[in-house]
């Protein structure tokens, strides 16, 4: 999500926004944008650059904005899910777009049903607009009201004609922050690498539990829950966040060349000749493995940058074929020797043993994989789009069962204790250091409503 209030090029400064959270989503995008009067709105199907024209960008008034890339899910909805979403009620006009998961999305909309409300979109970020609705006040007092309901993994932001508010889940567990541009305007992104594209200067996260306004008369923060916890999912620094941005004041590559050091004490590869990294997300960590390991790193795999990343394609069938499509090996870096792979996780299995198949093939005496994080044993219900037990290799298989499936020599993952300490969150805000472990370990941080009936099947 990317957001700008007070900035005379709103649209265009959202468009570069959105492109250097690209990232983050594929699927689709959207821009809304204020002028102080109305709202005007673009979104499509695809990728930002492939979505805006600059006729288009044209057409967007204003100096405020939203925007959001759409992270591809199974259900994915059409255009009908592509945010952000635009409300029009007889006395007031306003759009959102969120990012996460609401965990008692289910009960909220089988209660507003029944109370006549009637859903558009799958999108469970569609709930805070009927809730709004139904609370009394200003925007702000009914955002704090309505925060209340909702329990999980989830950031809003929300634009009216002359506002843009902001708010965060109780448990802090998606990357949100607030950075201010030299001639004043306010920015907000998910991640920090959008402020360095537009110009912005870092200013502070978005705490757990917070609701902010931003308009003319300056940044007004509130809390909305007095019990708060941080539980930034660990994802976010394995896979998801861009190796350049800052989750929480902890440098994403930074993390991730820790954690290569951390698994290269825990599983060494005697026999190894060289370690290579899968690009891009495994290549920080590789690093790191090298370094830990005293063995040389080489660029053993090149990645086509046209290609998309494989993980959140929403088929099986179009993840199978872009791991072919996106990655090539570098056939005299790896012939005959004994090749470390390093990649960021293993969700589903198709990538490895694609990855380990390709460097057999390109001549690799050994292929030796290391994941620079733990088995991901337990669904995710907090927006990471693996949601039940089939779909996850490491809940179904022995490691060993693992290892002869992808036709790797060795498999070694990391351990829950020492991805934290290659993190390197400071201990002293929480469980785990203040991360979501949940998909390693079970200990979700939050209720699950009817998500236990999926986790009590395996349990």
């Amino acid at each position: 999500m990317f957001g700008l209030f007070n900035q005379k090029n709103a649209a265009e400064l959202s468009y570069y926004g959105l492109h250097a959270l690209q990232h983050r989503g594929q699927e689709s995008a959207g821009i809304v944008t204020a002028d102080g009067t109305s709202l005007y709105a673009y979104k499509g199907e695809g990728l930002v650059r492939n979505i805006f024209s600059q006729q288009e960008i044209d057409k967007l008034k204003g100096n405020h904005a939203i925007g959001h890339v759409r992270y591809g899910k199974k259900d994915t909805g059409g255009m009908l899910n592509v945010q952000p979403f635009m409300f029009k009620s007889t006395n007031e006009e306003f759009a959102l777009c969120s990012n996460g998961n609401i965990v008692n999305a289910k009960e909220i909309q089988t209660y507003l049903e029944r109370e006549g409300s009637i859903f558009q979109t799958s999108s469970d970020g569609e709930l805070l607009a009927h809730l709004l609705k139904r609370e009394r006040g200003d925007m702000m007092s009914r955002l704090k009201e309505t925060m209340n309901y909702l329990e999980g993994s989830f950031g809003f932001l929300l634009l009216t004609a002359d506002a843009l508010y902001v708010a965060t889940d109780k448990s802090g567990m998606r990357p949100l922050s607030l950075g201010v541009l030299a001639d004043g305007g306010i920015v907000v992104a998910s991640e920090t690498c959008a402020f360095d594209v537009v110009g912005a200067t870092f200013m502070r996260d978005l705490t757990p539990g917070e609701v902010v306004r931003i308009d003319s008369s300056g940044i007004l923060s509130e809390k909305f829950a007095t019990r708060t916890s941080r539980n930034m999912c660990s994802m976010e620094y394995v896979y998801f966040a861009r190796p350049d941005s800052n989750v929480e004041d902890v440098n994403v590559h930074e993390a991730r060349k820790r954690s290569g050091r951390v698994l290269a004490e825990e599983a060494p590869a005697p026999t190894a000749d060289l370690v290579i990294g899968v690009p891009d997300s495994g290549l920080s960590a590789a690093i790191g493995y090298a370094e830990g390991a005293g063995l040389p790193f080489e660029i053993g795999m090149v990645k086509n940058r046209y290609i998309g990343r494989t993980f959140i394609e929403p088929s099986q069938a179009l993840r199978e074929q872009g791991v072919k499509m996106k990655l090539s090996v570098v056939s005299k870096v790896v012939k005959d020797k004994s090749v470390v792979v390093v990649d960021d996780s293993i969700v589903r299995g198709t990538t490895s043993k694609n990855l380990v198949t390709m460097l057999k093939n390109a001549g690799a005496r050994e292929v030796h994989v290391r994941v620079a994080a733990p088995e991901i044993k337990f669904p995710c219900f907090y927006g990471v789009d693996y949601s039940n037990y089939e779909e996850l290799i490491s809940a179904n298989l022995s490691n060993d069962e693992i290892r002869e499936k992808i036709g790797a020599d060795s498999l070694g993952f990391m351990s829950v204790t020492g991805l934290t300490r290659g993190i390197g969150r400071p201990a002293d805000i929480g469980n785990h250091c203040g991360q979501c472990t949940a998909c390693f370990d079970g200990d979700y941080p939050t209720h699950l409503y009817s998500n236990l009936e999926i986790l009590e099947k395996k349990r």
